[in-house]
């Protein structure tokens, strides 16, 4: 009660004033789930997911998923993998990527487009790109996850080796485990990123 009697929200105003900002901001705490995808290409055209992986934000679960030598022979490829992988992003109110709005998710729309999947529309879904926020309050030579972590002393960011890369193409088991793994730990590294950054942005609401 002390809080909405003589706190201020994000507009500046007395919670008394803005009780709705009270409610968004001090009652209700949304779901936030830290995605990163693998991919065989960078263009969705020429290209499948791999594996998904998102991190919930209340807990040390991570949802994921890997594609099978089964989908990569039988034609399916992805399809599977793409459907749950949106059916695990509507788990959570906010959806938390780094370089998500270039890539992860306009990749995963046309995937879904591309399978007749239905994506998630506009205003349905929040996200948050940290990367925009490295480039924005940061000063480093290159934008890059690894370089944001580094810096800031979070360890954990691997590097894929070719020879795995191009045998999980070939539904080689070992291989996609092996790129799984390296989709979770981007995932555990990001959560960590997000709250070292997060106290200098402004919070704010972005559709997916």
């Amino acid at each position: 009660m002390q809080k909405f009697l003589t706190g201020y929200c994000r507009h500046r105003h007395k919670y008394m004033e803005h009780p709705n900002c009270f409610i968004t901001e001090q009652l209700y705490k949304p779901r936030l789930g830290y995605l990163d995808i693998e991919t065989s290409n960078l263009k969705a055209n020429f290209g499948i997911m791999l594996s998904y992986c998102i991190k919930d934000g209340d807990s040390k679960e991570i949802l994921s998923g890997v594609i099978t030598k089964e989908e990569l022979m039988n034609g399916t490829l992805d399809k599977r993998l793409v459907e749950d992988c949106i059916n695990d992003m509507y788990k959570f109110d906010k959806i938390i990527t780094y370089y998500g709005t270039k890539f992860d998710i306009p990749f995963i729309r046309t995937r879904a487009m591309d399978w007749g999947i239905q994506f998630p529309e506009y205003n349905t879904l929040n996200h948050k790109d940290v990367y925009y926020m490295v480039r924005a309050k940061m000063c480093l030579h290159s934008n890059r996850l690894e370089n944001a972590c580094e810096i800031l002393g979070i360890k954990g960011k691997t590097h894929i080796q070719r020879e795995y890369w191009i045998k999980a193409l070939t539904g080689d088991e070992e291989s996609l485990n092996y790129i799984l793994d390296h989709n979770e730990k981007d995932v555990i590294i990001l959560e960590k990123l997000y709250h070292k950054i997060k106290v200098y942005v402004r919070d704010s609401n972005k559709s997916i």
